[in-house]
């Protein structure tokens, strides 16, 4: 049955029945023309993130449960970033009529599954007719008093860390775009990121001076807090080991395994400035320096030869 036979409100209907028993932070939920949602903090965190149909994702790659998951990650990895917990997500569906409806169903599943991980729920949204299928997602998030953690407080002296991993899900986009499925560990990981989010509140506790979710590369992201702190950030590279699986997928690809590692998105790990000497929370490996600077990262002491990541606005690469 498609989206069109079923219409717009039999879609909501049939969503909404999947997003499960709202979380401690819902009013009111899904069904009247705004959601409300409690603030214990007196301030709210607040991220979007769109995901278009042939940029971010393809249906012949994962399925829609993975794609709501990723959907949701995105944008509760940018609120763990600010040293924060997402309680709330708001989703906006655009779809072609002749999407199969339980292929929207199982979206909502998706969301509704990862959501659940901190314990975040989705409130509502919003459905509309689109020739390309789109979602949108908004996430709000509480501090529960912490400071929030900006890109902007890097100093010299401090030790660059990171939580979470990078290069596994840049590495399952190449080899699904080079016609493969496996290594299943990397293709898996571009499906269905794993997202450290305790480990944002954590660095907030711990005095991170900066932070930020890695979602289009580490070079990329780092330059971020870079430009924001005023600072050179200087990264190790014998920091990064090579999982075997990457290292020989990377051998029969022909990439350097390091291309995926040091600029490779998608893995949605947190990278995080600490003061020097800092007793690092659990999950956290130092990876790196901050120097004076003017905004740039290197490695090594060096310039990165490769891209450092992901341009929304340059052509998809396989890196």
């Amino acid at each position: 049955m498609s989206i069109a036979q079923t219409g717009e409100f039999g879609l909501i209907s049939r969503v909404v029945a999947r997003l499960g028993k709202p979380g401690a932070a819902v009013v009111l939920g899904p069904g009247d023309d705004a959601a409300i949602v409690v603030a214990p903090d007196g301030r709210v965190v607040a991220s979007t993130d769109v995901l278009v149909e042939g940029r971010h994702f393809r249906r012949d790659w994962a399925d829609a449960f993975d794609i709501g998951r990723r959907a949701a990650a995105a944008n509760m990895a940018d609120i763990a970033a600010m040293g924060a917990t997402a309680t709330s997500l708001l989703v906006a569906l655009c779809a072609p009529p002749d999407l199969d409806i339980g292929w929207a169903e199982q979206l909502a599943e998706g969301l509704a599954e990862e959501s659940a991980l901190v314990g975040a729920s989705v409130v509502g949204g919003d459905m509309t007719a689109s020739p390309v299928l789109t979602i949108a997602v908004t996430a709000l998030g509480d501090l529960h008093g912490l400071a929030p953690v900006l890109r902007s407080g890097a100093r010299p002296g401090d030790i660059v860390a990171l939580a979470g991993r990078t290069g596994f899900a840049a590495a399952g986009y190449t080899v699904l775009s080079r016609g493969f499925r496996t290594p299943k560990v990397l293709v898996d990981a571009y499906r269905r990121p794993e997202v450290p989010y305790a480990h944002g509140p954590a660095a907030g506790r711990a005095g991170a001076t900066s932070m930020i979710d890695v979602s289009d590369g580490l070079l990329a992201d780092l330059g971020h807090i870079a430009r924001a702190s005023h600072v050179r950030i200087d990264l190790l590279k014998e920091t990064f080991e090579v999982p075997e699986q990457m290292r020989d997928a990377a051998l029969a690809l022909g990439v350097d395994p390091y291309q995926w590692l040091l600029a490779g998105g998608d893995d949605h790990a947190l990278a995080a400035t600490f003061p020097p000497d800092s007793l690092l929370p659990e999950g956290w490996r130092v990876i790196g320096s901050v120097h004076e600077g003017t905004g740039e990262v290197t490695v090594n002491g060096t310039a990165w030869p490769g891209a450092p990541g992901w341009d929304h606005f340059k052509p998809a690469s396989g890196s």
